[in-house]
């Protein structure tokens, strides 16, 4: 009997529209709050009328931009303001199981988790795309990209038992009203239940999560959900599967 082996998506992270890092840069930060910046000087304050509002600083020191190959480093009174931080996590490649018999078929799982962080008062956006039509590839064979069949995306995944398919879900706080259900179909209501909402890869992006305000420092979290599937009589090749996926968190 042949066997899939196994699968591997792997992640490639992808910034634009802000100063972005995967690890964070504070000056100072608690519970409740994250401080990206302060001042070095000996004086300064702010000074008003009856016609206008004055803040200077005195003294500051270490202006300008600095950078190497792993930072960005913009100094002097109020820099900070023209910039927008932005953070993405890094969560490890998701490891699909179990392995699914290439003969009777079967369905693999497994997700990746993502936390985008950002004092944008506009908010993000997060897009996810493959880099190959089909997605999940090995060896000149391929799963065919989940396609929706009753809705898009599809309420229920679903299968057809002489196909094979490779396809997504992303659940979250922030998720698009597109993958929103209302128990029975999605692009409607305002649920967020647990496996529903599927789709297939493009390789241009799908915008899977936005927020419209800043949300440092706790951020917030978008899951996505990956299943494979072979029909039970789908004779798929044997072999080791894999699809790249890259995942972009855009500053608005």
């Amino acid at each position: 009997m042949a066997h899939i082996n196994w699968f591997k998506i792997l992640i490639i992270f992808v910034f634009f529209g802000a100063t972005a890092s995967l690890a964070q840069s504070y000056v100072a930060s608690s519970s409740n709050y994250i401080l990206h910046s302060d001042s070095i000087n000996f004086g300064g304050g702010y000074s008003t009328s009856t016609n206008y509002k004055l803040q200077d600083t005195l003294g500051e020191i270490g202006s300008g931009i600095y950078s190497s190959t792993t930072m960005i480093f913009n100094g002097g009174y109020q820099a900070m303001t023209v910039d927008t931080y932005l953070a993405l996590t890094s969560p490890s490649n998701p490891v699909m199981s179990p392995t699914i018999n290439g003969v009777g078929g079967g369905a693999s799982n497994g997700s990746s988790t993502w936390n985008v962080k950002t004092d944008n008062p506009a908010g993000y956006e997060l897009s996810v795309k493959a880099e190959t039509a089909p997605a999940m590839i090995s060896s000149g064979n391929s799963f065919a990209d989940y396609t929706p069949g009753f809705s898009v995306p599809d309420y229920s995944w679903n299968t057809p038992t002489s196909e094979s398919r490779f396809g997504f879900s992303p659940e979250g706080d922030d998720i698009v009203s597109s993958f929103l259900d209302n128990g029975v179909s999605c692009n409607t209501g305002v649920l967020d239940n647990t496996n529903a909402c599927w789709t297939g890869f493009s390789t241009t992006n799908q915008l899977i999560a936005q927020s419209t305000v800043a949300n440092s420092p706790i951020g917030a979290s978008t899951t996505v959900k990956f299943r494979a599937e072979v029909g039970s009589t789908k004779a798929q090749e044997q072999g080791t599967y894999s699809a790249n996926i890259t995942v972009t968190a855009v500053s608005l």
